[in-house]
């Protein structure tokens, strides 16, 4: 059986460099790097008190590790504004924290060398747990200043509406 239900011919399979982040509606500027979205099912073991000394095994919680999201330092404030959502500083009582709208989902999109959308993945109530606004300073580097969220998440599932491309062949 072919790896690619349309492009059968196709051997590879796709690369990790082409891809958008998309939250409240718009996709997100300047995402460099993404980290795995892992999740981890906890092993239940337990046996019979009668039975063979084996043990049996059955799954438990699942838990869905936190994603990191990076992106060079612009004026985009997307990201300040979603952190604030979870705390604000100096704000006084009762408005330190958004508990309305400090959750969203995201939507993340693979894309094949060509451009085409290949693979779509929606991560639910994520909420920003840690922020860098402002990497290290070094005036003796010669690197891309780099700002990083961390959200945590209750889970994603893969969109199995999204088709797999056709690939064409150029003239």
């Amino acid at each position: 059986m072919a790896e690619f239900s349309v492009n059968t011919e196709r051997l590879d399979p796709y690369k990790n460099f082409k891809f958008r982040l998309k939250w409240d509606g718009k996709y997100v500027l300047g995402v460099s790097k993404v980290s795995p979205l892992k999740r981890t099912t906890e092993v239940v073991k337990h046996r019979h008190g009668g039975g063979p000394s084996n043990t049996l095994k059955s799954p438990g919680r699942t838990d869905y590790e936190a994603i990191t999201i990076e992106r060079g330092v612009t004026h985009d404030l997307e990201f300040d504004n979603w952190a604030s959502k979870v705390w604000q500083v100096n704000q006084g009582l009762g408005v330190e924290m958004s508990l309305k709208d400090f959750r969203k989902d995201i939507i993340l999109e693979i894309y094949n060398e060509a451009g085409q959308l290949a693979l779509r993945y929606t991560i639910f109530r994520c909420w920003v747990s840690e922020y860098q606004s402002v990497p290290e300073l070094d005036a003796n580097a010669n690197a891309v200043a780099i700002q990083h969220i961390k959200i945590e998440n209750e889970g994603w599932t893969r969109d199995a509406e999204t088709p797999e491309p056709t690939e064409v062949t150029l003239p």
